[in-house]
């Protein structure tokens, strides 16, 4: 680096969570120490990014949105409480806050019953206060219910033939003989939801939802068929009801998002669909962001083949090269040959474990390790001659 690059030099933080050491609220935090302890005094901007998942509200929050809680329903029926992010007429809602997997016991999961109903209940709390732009962050969920759940919640029917409510959960789907959207909320209308996700399946079949994301929660071979044919028949009653849309949601990119809540937004809210590393990075105002920086760093707990495919890292990294600014990573773990860096627009990736070869240890010492990192980083990137 130049003379004078010390000085010049100003750094932007751009990473998401260490899932199960760090939030990304923290990651910052501890790149930022360990930075500084090198160049005392540098110039840090920290701006905690998620892709529509588990963490996507703290990371608005910490760009300046309003934390706002309300008591919903869980993925097991239980009352909880939920978060969402409010700035003024914008809200960030992250179904994980009400239907993720982290709701549930240890080692106890429900694949046929788990409900998307709190996730309902959150969005229309974020309506009820104002909001009239709605960005949807769907991912880490504990549910494969298609969002029928959330519609409920919101006012739609969903009705065996005898006339009583299906169960809950994808699997209750079997049951369902017709579905009435006409009981939602009229304000819906005039509300702009955006389907925040990093995957774009669609809803059922051998990319589906309960083929791709269903073994990860809990779901069996037989629950798998039994789910995917519950949400193939859930769509057929939805087509019956609204009309050939509903068969062609069913095929969108994102319809397969959290369990199906995907569809049900596309279907019943009138979603539009974005990949949500692009979608956060515009509401968490990254871009001005970017324009101060003269390095970036980004990272998640494991960079793999998965990041390049619409995760946090990868689309700080797109739009850093294409405004011509050099990145870094920092990781738990690194599964990605330097070729797979570089063609992702990262000059070189810092993981843990390269510092300390027990993952164990590594998860445990996240944060100290993490300083450790960054001190290296500032050697190489920050502070030469």
């Amino acid at each position: 680096m130049a003379d004078g690059a010390v000085t010049a030099a100003r750094v932007l933080v751009a990473a998401d969570k260490f899932k199960g050491s760090l939030t990304a609220v923290q990651v910052a935090e501890r790149v930022t120490a360990g930075l500084r302890r090198v160049v005392p005094g540098l110039p840090v901007e920290t701006l905690p990014v998620a892709d529509g998942g588990d963490g996507t509200v703290a990371a608005a929050v910490a760009a300046g949105f309003e934390r706002r809680e309300v008591r919903v329903t869980g993925p097991l029926g239980e009352p909880l409480t939920a978060a969402y992010a409010l700035r003024e007429t914008t809200a960030v809602v992250e179904m994980a806050e009400a239907s993720g997997l982290q709701h549930l016991p240890e080692g106890v999961f429900a694949p046929l019953t788990a409900t998307t109903y709190g996730s309902g209940e959150l969005l229309r709390a974020a309506l009820d206060a104002g909001a009239r732009t709605i960005v949807f962050g769907v991912g880490g969920s504990a549910t494969t219910d298609g969002g029928a759940g959330m519609l409920a919640a919101l006012g739609a029917r969903f009705l065996k033939a005898d006339g009583e409510p299906v169960g809950p959960g994808g699997g209750g789907l079997r049951d369902l003989a017709t579905a009435d959207l006409t009981g939602l909320d009229p304000r819906w209308a005039d509300v702009s939801v955006v389907l925040a996700s990093d995957v774009d399946n669609p809803l059922t079949g051998p990319k589906g939802a309960p083929a791709v994301f269903g073994p990860q929660k809990g779901a069996s071979p037989e629950d798998v068929a039994t789910l995917d044919a519950a949400l193939a028949h859930y769509a057929e009653v939805l087509e019956k009801a609204i009309g050939p849309k509903a068969a062609e949601y069913a095929v969108a990119p994102g319809a397969g998002g959290a369990g199906g809540i995907g569809y049900g937004a596309l279907v019943g809210l009138g979603a539009t669909f974005r990949p949500g590393i692009e979608l956060m990075l515009d509401i968490l105002g990254f871009a001005p962001a970017l324009d101060r920086a003269t390095l970036v760093i980004t990272g998640e707990g494991s960079l793999d083949e998965q990041t390049l495919h619409g995760k946090a890292p990868a689309g700080v990294a797109a739009a850093a090269r294409a405004a011509g600014k050099e990145v870094v990573a920092v990781c738990g773990r690194l599964l990605l040959t330097p070729e797979a860096l570089g063609q992702a627009g990262i000059a070189r990736a810092y993981p843990l474990l390269e510092l300390e070869s027990d993952p164990a240890v590594a998860m445990a010492q996240a944060g100290p390790l993490l300083e450790r990192v960054a001190e290296n980083i500032a050697r190489d990137f920050l502070a030469g001659s």
